[in-house]
């Protein structure tokens, strides 16, 4: 799956769109580098994402194509706030 589509179907950035402007100016890095909103990202892999003056790292557990709101928090484990 997508970079991008992923932080949206997680519920970690609402917006695809929003999702992409983030991944494309250099604020994500997954396992230790820099992303673009197409990487394919799998289970096992470790987001470091930059949102203003948050940081957020999770590690992706599952991969779903579409997750209800309630359950979508299941997707990922957050490592460090």
């Amino acid at each position: 799956m997508r970079l991008d589509k992923f932080l949206k179907v997680s519920r970690v950035i609402k917006r695809r769109t929003l999702a992409k402007e983030v991944c494309d100016t250099g604020n994500v890095m997954v396992n230790g580098r820099a992303a673009k909103a197409g990487l394919e990202v799998k289970p096992g892999d470790r987001v470091e994402l930059n949102f203003g003056t948050r940081k957020l790292i999770f590690e992706i557990l599952e991969i779903k194509e579409t997750m209800p709101a309630k359950e979508a928090a299941s997707l990922y484990k957050i490592i460090a706030q």
